[in-house]
């Protein structure tokens, strides 16, 4: 089989990487730090959280970048909450959003309000003008359990998207066989995903261009300018303040990239790829 380099039409030992922005819709600092990564920086995807309270916002602002889709069951901050945009009693708390662990929406999610919440998403950010590059799913709650995966597979293969999917390496801790479930049905993903710690993001990613693999590989950041609301909200807002500073400020990156040969991709180029065969 072809690897994914080489469905891209690039050579085999081309070393690819996706610099995905989560949390588009967010919040406005957050909003405002991906399109600025997307658009002045060097972010090459983003991933929409449609329930949340400035994905409409976000919607309006946006100028064919390539977004996905972060598919959301859960509110996880305490004083901040969205819910389903579906009729979902299995998918509220006890204040009427989405449960703030994955464990309680594994616990109580029915699966049928699950598949149509989730594809109420990704209609509802096709109406808004989105052309989703591609699938996401928050707090990974669709990847580890099977039943879950089901859904998400699915709607990958309905819309013929890509997915974010577990690494090789974790695949292990689920039980189940992740990718070959979604390559079976066709659908690509990045052969690797590496994370940087909140801390000295800067030199864990400079080690991580200097040690690529070639392949694809995908690295999510979560950009956000820093605004009082930011703070409020998150706690870990300084990581996602420095994830903004990385790959909008940091105008020296692009040339440490270009020397290591690595090419900068989006989610796109893989979507393009799953239609045409």
């Amino acid at each position: 089989m072809p690897t994914v380099a080489e469905r891209l039409d690039y050579p085999t030992d081309a070393k690819l990487l996706i610099l995905n922005c989560a949390d588009l819709g967010f919040c406005h600092a957050s909003s405002v730090g991906v399109y600025d990564a997307l658009r002045d920086g060097i972010g090459t995807s983003a991933s929409l959280i449609v329930p949340a309270p400035w994905a409409r916002e976000s919607a309006s602002r946006f100028r064919g970048d390539d977004v996905g889709v972060r598919l959301t069951l859960n509110a996880e901050h305490d004083l901040y909450r969205w819910g389903p945009i579906t009729q979902a009693p299995s998918l509220l708390d006890g204040d009427g959003g989405f449960p703030r662990t994955v464990s309680d929406v594994w616990d109580h999610a029915d699966l049928d309000e699950v598949r149509r919440e989730c594809r109420a998403q990704v209609e509802r950010a096709v109406l808004w003008g989105f052309d989703i590059s591609h699938l996401d799913a928050h707090l990974d709650a669709l990847l580890m359990r099977p039943e879950f995966f089901d859904i998400y597979l699915e709607l990958a293969v309905d819309f013929a998207l890509p997915l974010r999917v577990l690494g090789a390496e974790a695949e292990p801790n689920v039980g189940f066989p992740v990718r070959r479930l979604a390559a079976d049905e066709g659908v690509l993903f990045a052969d690797r995903f590496a994370t940087l710690p909140p801390r000295g993001t800067r030199q864990a990613f400079l080690d991580l261009i200097a040690g690529l693999e070639p392949g694809l590989t995908e690295v999510t950041l979560h950009p956000a300018v820093d605004t009082p609301e930011l703070r409020a909200i998150a706690d870990d807002w300084e990581a996602r303040v420095a994830d903004h500073v990385l790959l909008v400020a940091d105008r020296g990156l692009n040339q440490v990239i270009a020397e290591a040969g690595v090419t900068l991709i989006g989610y796109r180029p893989l979507r393009e790829a799953m239609r045409r065969h």
